[in-house]
């Protein structure tokens, strides 16, 4: 197996199938201890697939819920603790994180080269057959070559995995400061963002307390907003820190803030000797940005139908994974639309915490609680709301707002 990038996709892929005791190699473009830009939050759900990896937590910063606002009003809700994935969260920085399942990759026998760019290598029917560095021109050959490469690049275009144009995506932007509320076991979301003009944006700025000395604050979007290709983030950074700047007590920026693109969507992810998982096969819910807890399982199950079958791992691959998150990350989708619209967006945020009820919907929607396996009220209020955004859904996108 050949795996494509060294991010928590990549490195759970990695990880199952090593100790499963297939031969694995991971092949990263950067240097060890690269930084990848990201809000920090891991969800219950990431944090028991990394129980379920075996990585030691310990230096995570523990979050037991989350903190809602939307204009005037707050709930403070903790992560239900009857859901299946435990009853907190965490924070941890992408360095430290990163590089304690890169650890576990290789205790587990996985192979890392680092500092080295490959594409797909492929035979003369399109099958992948492996993958080859074209600046060291060396190829490797594979049995299964995993696409772990986060956003598209070179190689998911080369083998058709791109986003779907027609469908949403997301822009975030994050930096650091100092604040002694570090300890705050709470995540922040601001439901309610105001760009430079004074219109309403379909995201959210967050408050991530890191447990060091520092937070993580950001702010993202969607593209289904008015007047998107102008957002400006860094403005719309600061405009957030004016907000929160003296209840958090914070500092300067640490660092200089740093922007990246969240894919919502793949044309496909998988083919002959080849699958997607992670950000690379669009597994991003679009109603919060996140997806590490999406690309730890995605390359889990991969690893697994790969020990299985690895003719047939793509196919079943990609069957599994339509099952457990297609139906959910379609909604959000469509969500996204609905709230392209200002007066939608402005009416409907300040709903989504303005009963306890509602609010524990939210909560389990923004902590990537509900998926095609998940029963209980919010999966069927979700299911009930996919069904009325399917027959909105057309005349969303055609009176989108220009972007």
């Amino acid at each position: 197996m050949a795996v494509i990038g060294a991010g928590p996709a990549g490195a759970a892929t990695a990880i199952q199938a090593a100790r499963g005791g297939a031969r694995v190699t991971v092949f990263e473009k950067a240097s060890p201890g690269r930084d990848k830009v990201c809000g920090d939050g891991l969800t219950p759900r990431a944090v028991a697939a990394l129980g379920e990896l075996g990585v030691d937590l310990a230096g995570a910063h523990r979050i037991d819920g989350l903190r809602m606002i939307a204009g005037n009003t707050r709930r403070e809700l903790l992560w239900p603790a009857n859901n299946r994935f435990g009853p907190h969260g965490a924070v941890w920085p992408r360095r430290a994180l990163d590089r304690h399942l890169v650890e576990a990759a290789t205790e587990a026998g996985a192979e890392i080269v680092w500092d080295t760019e490959v594409m797909p290598a492929l035979a003369d029917d399109g099958t992948v057959v492996g993958v080859e560095s074209l600046t060291r021109g060396e190829r490797w050959q594979a049995d299964l070559v995993v696409l772990a490469t986060g956003a598209p690049g070179a190689a998911a275009r080369m083998l058709g995995a791109e986003r779907v144009d027609s469908e949403p995506f997301g822009l975030a932007i994050r930096t650091y400061a100092p604040s002694p509320r570090h300890g705050d076991r709470h995540l922040e979301a601001c439901l309610t963002l105001r760009g430079a003009e004074g219109g309403w944006v379909p995201g959210y700025g967050w408050m991530f307390p890191a447990g060091d000395g520092t937070v993580n604050i950001g702010v993202g979007s969607m593209s289904t907003m008015k007047g998107f290709r102008r957002l400006n983030l860094n403005q719309l950074l600061n405009d957030y820190r004016e907000l929160v700047a003296a209840e958090w007590e914070l500092g300067d920026y640490l660092e200089r803030p740093r922007a990246w693109r969240l894919p919502m969507s793949a044309v496909r992810r998988h083919g002959p000797g080849w699958a997607a998982v992670g950000d690379a096969a669009g597994l991003i819910n679009p109603m919060n940005g996140e997806g590490i807890d999406y690309g730890l399982e995605s390359g889990m199950l991969l690893a697994d139908l790969f020990m299985d079958d690895p003719a047939g791992a793509p196919g079943a691959y990609d069957r599994v994974i339509g099952e457990r998150f297609d139906g959910f990350l379609r909604t959000g989708r469509r969500f996204s639309f609905l709230i392209g619209h200002p007066w939608i967006l402005r009416n409907g945020l300040r709903l989504a915490v303005g009963t306890q009820a509602v609010a524990n919907i939210t909560l389990q929607v923004m902590g990537n609680l509900i998926d095609g396996d998940t029963p209980g009220a919010a999966s069927r209020v979700l299911s009930v709301a996919d069904r009325g955004l399917k027959l909105a859904d057309p005349l969303l996108r055609r009176t989108r707002a220009a972007a």
